[in-house]
């Protein structure tokens, strides 16, 4: 199918590139002009046939190679009708810079998104705009980037993991590179451990075969059956398994252990009359671990995985204020192309519940049921 479109394509072009003053084979006479033409065709079909596989195959250019011998220039029409084709060929296969069209690593887009619609969460921008660009500029990393992300329900876990996942990848959250786990949805029954198991082995083989820079989410990992977190410790550690490389995966666990410290330090620094951007991580890092080695009854806080220190990142997620909730409430009328007013956000964050009941500082619910109660407001 590909040489039958080239073929269309090249017989334009042979004759685009003919000889200067020619008017067309059909007003030219005599054998030997038409096998002139054809060996015009024949070696212009070579160049464009090496221009077409360097664009779209890169592992095949010789370096420094364009496609194009010295002195030889595509005619303008036969560049634009290349392009096409390419953009074509790489919207249905792989060809692009990363190896891989599903892939887009559009790190600049990352940082957009998370700097204008990620609120309250300065620490998880600087976790995540370090580690996973330095990352994903390694020609071969050690082991799959391991990142844990804790915090309150709403506060923008699952909302990160979905940012990664759209500037990352073309498709974003439906590309066949990315998968997510829901511990309660995908491992509901203690009693099948041993066959979830199999099938989680079986799932994260078949993502990485056709996708090498796969994005794996675990979310509730806390309520994630002990077995079934240390059976990944091969899959982020320092080594291949079973002829399968890992290396360039990344796994994101998300959870809500560890909230409690969280809270408490965000909560202290706020009656210290500190500002919460003057947080760091080595406020949290004591309190969350300590939080975390105490949890009864967690098979993530106490598996092969955490305890080896397989975890590259541990990334706290703060609770959420009321300015926060009411940037949410904004962005959600801009999505839904309402318009809004200062009066509509105050009124949308009145109807959620804050905490300590008396000082009502931090969103219960973080951002969460934003939307619901925009809704409830507008009917």
């Amino acid at each position: 199918m590909l040489s039958l479109f080239l073929c269309c394509l090249l017989l334009p072009l042979a004759r685009a590139a003919g000889a200067s003053g020619e008017k067309g084979a059909e007003e030219q006479a005599g054998h030997s002009q038409v096998q002139r033409r054809l060996k015009t065709f024949t070696e212009l079909s070579e160049q464009y046939w090496r221009y077409v596989t360097c664009r779209l195959w890169r592992q095949n250019c010789v370096k420094g190679d364009s496609g194009s011998p010295p002195g030889w220039n595509l005619p303008l029409v036969g560049q634009e009708y290349l392009e096409i084709l390419a953009n074509w060929y790489c919207s249905i296969s792989t060809c692009c810079e990363t190896g891989d069209c599903r892939i887009s690593n559009n790190i600049t887009g990352l940082k957009l998104d998370l700097s204008r619609r990620l609120h309250g969460q300065h620490l998880t921008q600087e976790v995540v705009l370090k580690a996973v660009p330095s990352f994903l500029q390694m020609q071969q990393p050690e082991k799959a980037l391991t990142l844990s992300f804790h915090g309150w329900s709403g506060t923008g876990k699952n909302f990160v993991a979905r940012l990664m996942a759209e500037n990352l990848y073309r498709d974003g959250m439906k590309s066949e590179c990315v998968q997510i786990f829901i511990s309660q949805l995908h491992f509901p029954h203690p009693s099948y451990v041993e066959l979830y198991k199999v099938q989680l082995k079986l799932q994260l083989s078949e993502i990485v075969k056709r996708c090498k820079q796969a994005l794996f989410i675990f979310d509730e990992v806390e309520k994630l059956h002990l077995d079934l977190v240390d059976i990944l410790k091969p899959y982020v550690d320092r080594y291949d398994t079973a002829g399968e490389d890992y290396r360039n995966s990344i796994f994101l666990f998300l959870s809500n252990i560890g909230s409690n410290a969280i809270n408490e330090v965000a909560w202290n620094f706020w009656r210290a009359g500190r500002q919460r951007e003057e947080i760091t991580l080595e406020d949290l890092e004591r309190p969350l671990r300590t939080e975390m080695s105490h949890t009864t009854g967690n098979g993530f806080a106490h598996s092969q995985l955490f305890t080896s220190g397989l975890v590259d990142f541990i990334v706290p997620f703060l609770p959420l204020e009321r300015e926060h909730v009411k940037l949410c409430a904004r962005d959600v009328f801009i999505a839904q192309g309402f318009p809004y007013t200062k009066e509509m956000l105050d009124e949308v964050a009145r109807m959620m519940i804050f905490v300590p009941n008396e000082e009502r500082l931090f969103s219960a619910q973080g951002c969460k049921s934003v939307s619901q109660r925009i809704n409830y407001y507008l009917l």
